[in-house]
């Protein structure tokens, strides 16, 4: 187990990993193909995710290690939403790929008190059952992402704006914990969330755009 944490060399004063850096490419590499709706980043997300469970559990990152173990199990229903999560097909064939669409109002207040409930859940649970030095700030992002897991799962947009919420406090998170490599993906990721909800949304509007046509065309056939 040790010669997973062989240093690769060192960042900002901190020795930073070999396991660290190969999590690193995997987990850059699974938000590409999340951005681009490719569904082979949900195996990649598993691989990365055993890897920072990891290296969460060794810097006491209990609540962050815990849900990368939620993220594998995720993992493996988001790849089989996104691949027949969508409407069944005419004639009972198989169900159709997932397509991206948006939460309604009322979705978007579930999901502010989904992440309200598990934020404290978690924090109490942190506290009183690890030696987590950081209970409560390792458990905001811990509660948010299963909620932005979900969320990607079902091809959400909102997704894209709890993940931006969840990277910006992780981005401090790691910093304290001195994982710089892990701080820089993390910033990444803000970046990447920002441009994953503009795509998203420019993917939405085209396929409304098309359906739309499709519906005209088949009124002006019949």
């Amino acid at each position: 187990m040790d010669a997973l944490f062989t240093p690769a060399f060192e960042l900002w004063g901190a020795s930073t990993s070999w396991l660290e850096v190969v999590a690193f490419g995997l987990a850059l590499a699974m938000v590409a193909c999340n951005i681009r709706e490719i569904h082979w980043g949900w195996p990649l997300a598993m691989l990365s995710s055993a890897l920072y469970l990891l290296l969460f559990w060794r810097s006491r990152l209990y609540g962050d290690a815990l849900l990368q173990a939620f993220f594998a199990v995720l993992a493996l229903w988001g790849w089989s939403q996104w691949l027949q999560g969508g409407k069944t097909s005419d004639g009972g064939a198989p169900r159709q790929a997932l397509r991206i669409s948006s939460l309604s109002a009322r979705g978007r207040l579930g999901v502010v008190l989904a992440c309200a409930a598990l934020w404290p859940l978690t924090g109490w649970f942190l506290q009183r059952y690890t030696d987590s030095d950081v209970p409560w700030w390792d458990a905001f992002p811990t509660a948010a992402s299963l909620v932005g897991q979900v969320l990607l799962g079902r091809k959400l947009t909102e997704n894209w704006l709890v993940w931006l919420i969840v990277n910006l406090v992780c981005i401090g998170l790691f910093a304290y914990k001195g994982l710089w490599l892990t701080t820089v993906l993390y910033a990444l990721f803000s970046g990447l969330s920002v441009v994953g909800w503009r795509a998203w949304r420019l993917q939405q509007g085209q396929q409304r755009q098309a359906q739309t046509a499709l519906q005209t065309a088949d009124q002006a056939h019949g």
